[in-house]
């Protein structure tokens, strides 16, 4: 028998792991075994010719190549006078557009017409949140060097809140660190982005960018003082970072938090209006309700015409407190944007309060996964825990989140300001 104290007495065994690293698949898993030799190119050529993801992704890719852009409504029909033009926002118009043309005139000729589209280009709808690399449009960060990449963040951090721009580098700054933790880092980087510039630069005339990559999805119109900065798509799995020099990282808790407390303020008769299922995955629901990738959100990538009826509670039943609490939640989303678009845009949420609609899927518990969504005519705010992609979760969890603003009625990218600026509609079928 071997010398030394018994092991259940003195030599305590390790804890088992919590939270998201409970999920973590161990090396050479068949989920990742082999991945670690793809780019992201390479590795999304590579999934087009699996079984049923490389359906996924021509079907996606179909979305993408067909149709014009309609916007999102609740029954096919838009409705008109939602947007008036030549409001005065104080948007950061100036700065973004100095930064926009330091970073075109920074880049090659061959550079810079892969970087600048027309307008109309339908590049504005190619975004994607997933790590595949499907729609290969502007410039790639990780692609260029340390300069480049510089005068790209200035272009970002000139038009978003100086709040916005810290989740906009935390959320990158995730992505690298599940790129550590799965040890894909060619795949999953800070760098994973693609961004666009749409349009001249111009201080007075309609023009744009959009960066896209994984769990990030940013889509910004410039018109004179006026600012629309939607859709947006803002995610992490997971949503924290407990090692390195990003270690104390937590996103999205105050979209979590003030979900939950807004649900758990409902009285009984309210909360009953809003909860369409009590469990996140439902066995009630109705086939197709739960997407193998979108989970339960609606409005994400290639759902720009999608027609999304209005669910739950209604605002116009309740009191001056709750209303008051649900603005303020709406708040929460747009602290991306600088002070003066956000204002507005808050201004016409409260204008359309009566005809403004919260739904609720999951639990109210500390623990439970959920979803929930806030629509009007004038804004569409979804948040949804997800199952792992990377992480071995196959039920939803709270570390795996996605996000998504909308402006509904025919006004996200800007759109129906353009319309009404250039008296042309804004199909966004447009060249490349």
């Amino acid at each position: 028998m071997l010398d030394g104290p018994a092991a259940d007495e003195s030599t305590p065994c390790a804890p088992p792991p919590e939270g998201f690293r409970r999920h973590l698949y161990p090396p050479n898993h068949p989920r990742l075994a082999g991945l670690d030799h793809y780019d992201a190119a390479g590795y999304t050529d590579a999934m087009c010719h699996a079984p049923l993801l490389g359906d996924a992704l021509k079907w996606w890719k179909q979305l993408f190549e067909s149709g014009t852009f309609h916007g999102i409504t609740t029954d096919g029909t838009r409705r008109d006078g939602l947007y008036p033009l030549g409001g005065h926002e104080g948007a950061p118009t100036g700065e973004a557009l100095t930064a926009a043309n330091a970073l075109i005139e920074a880049v090659s000729e061959t550079d810079r017409q892969r970087l600048v589209h027309p307008l109309n280009s339908k590049v504005w709808r190619a975004w994607m949140n997933p790590e595949f690399y499907l729609n290969r449009f502007g410039l790639r960060l990780e692609e260029h060097d340390d300069a480049i990449r510089a005068r790209a963040h200035a272009l970002i951090r000139s038009s978003v809140s100086a709040q916005g721009y810290e989740l906009i580098r935390n959320i990158m700054a995730t992505n690298g660190f599940l790129g550590e933790l799965v040890r894909l880092p060619r795949l999953l980087n800070e760098n994973s982005y693609n961004i666009n510039i749409f349009g001249t630069p111009s201080a007075d005339e309609p023009w744009g960018w959009n960066l896209y990559g994984h769990h990030l999805c940013l889509n910004c119109l410039f018109i004179g003082d006026q600012q629309v900065f939607t859709p947006i798509f803002l995610g992490a799995e997971p949503n924290e970072i407990d090692t390195g020099v990003h270690a104390g990282t937590v996103l999205f808790t105050e979209h979590q938090q003030g979900g939950l407390d807004l649900i758990r303020a409902l009285p009984a008769e309210l909360a009953d209006q809003a909860i369409l299922y009590h469990a996140k995955r439902d066995p009630a629901m109705p086939a197709g309700r739960v997407h193998p990738a979108d989970e339960l959100h609606l409005a994400g990538m290639f759902q720009d015409n999608r027609e999304i009826p209005y669910e739950g509670l209604n605002l116009a039943d309740c009191p001056d407190h709750l209303r008051e609490a649900t603005l303020e939640l709406v708040e929460v989303f747009l602290r991306y944007q600088p002070d003066g678009p956000r204002n507005a845009r808050l201004n016409s949420v409260r204008e359309h309060l009566d005809q403004t609609w919260f739904c609720w899927i999951g639990g109210t518990d500390d623990s439970s996964p959920f979803y929930y969504r806030i629509q009007s005519p004038v804004i569409l705010i979804e948040f949804d825990h997800h199952a792992g992609v990377f992480l071995s979760n196959s039920e939803p969890e709270r570390f795996h989140i996605h996000t998504v603003v909308r402006t509904p009625n025919g006004n996200d990218y800007g759109a129906e300001l353009v319309r009404r600026r250039t008296g042309s509609p804004q199909s966004l079928d447009g060249p490349q």
